[in-house]
């Protein structure tokens, strides 16, 4: 039995053997037959064909991918795509992921819009990011490390504003992000910056080593 035709087995496990399958062939052979999963009645088949189509780059994938952000009636689903379309990479997607963002309401939709805006780093993302930071939830975690990527000067007053944060994790966040960009005025805020949490302080020790 081909994969095609495993994919359209009435068998829910003979389905999902199939997309496991076709993690080893390559792009153009694989994405045909990701684009018929992602047209399968199980939301378990769907997500993770639209998770894969992440690694397999072709022209075809960016257009599948955007359809199911826009039209998958399963929020797990339509979060796949968007971490598919970071992945990636393709700033052809940016308008897509803007409008998905506005339109969705789901959290965990959202959040993968975050996400994959810091995956494509492309500097008109910041003014989504900076609204994302405002929005609590995982969406503030992941508007950190995304303001990050971008690694743009502008960014960097919204960061240090963290790094005093009743939260740790945000203020972790924060540093990670700071110490990603990697500039001399994104780690001047780190330089004796000293945090009661382990976590945080191992992080600092990490961006700021000992000589």
């Amino acid at each position: 039995m081909t994969l095609h035709e495993q994919l359209q087995d009435p068998d829910l496990g003979t389905r999902i053997r199939a997309i496991n399958a076709i993690r080893a062939l390559p792009a153009t052979e694989a994405v045909p037959l990701l684009a018929l999963a992602l047209n399968d009645v199980n939301t378990r088949v769907r997500y993770s064909a639209a998770s894969m189509l992440g690694t397999k780059s072709t022209p075809q994938s960016l257009q599948l991918l955007l359809t199911a952000l826009q039209e998958d009636p399963e929020f797990d689903v339509r979060a796949a795509a968007a971490a598919a379309l970071g992945d990636l990479k393709d700033p052809v997607a940016f308008p897509a992921l803007i409008q998905a963002y506005q339109r969705d309401r789901e959290e965990m939709v959202r959040f993968s819009i975050v996400a994959a805006l810091g995956e494509l780093g492309d500097p008109r993302g910041l003014e989504l990011l900076t609204l994302a930071l405002s929005q609590g939830g995982l969406q503030e975690e992941a508007a950190l490390m995304a303001l990050g990527q971008l690694a743009l000067p502008e960014v960097i007053p919204y960061l240090t504003t963290y790094l005093t944060h009743p939260d740790w994790q945000l203020r972790l966040r924060a540093v990670q992000a700071l110490g990603a960009m990697g500039t001399e005025a994104s780690l001047a805020p780190l330089q004796e910056l000293k945090d009661d949490n382990p976590t945080v302080q191992q992080a600092l020790q990490i961006t700021n080593p000992m000589p």
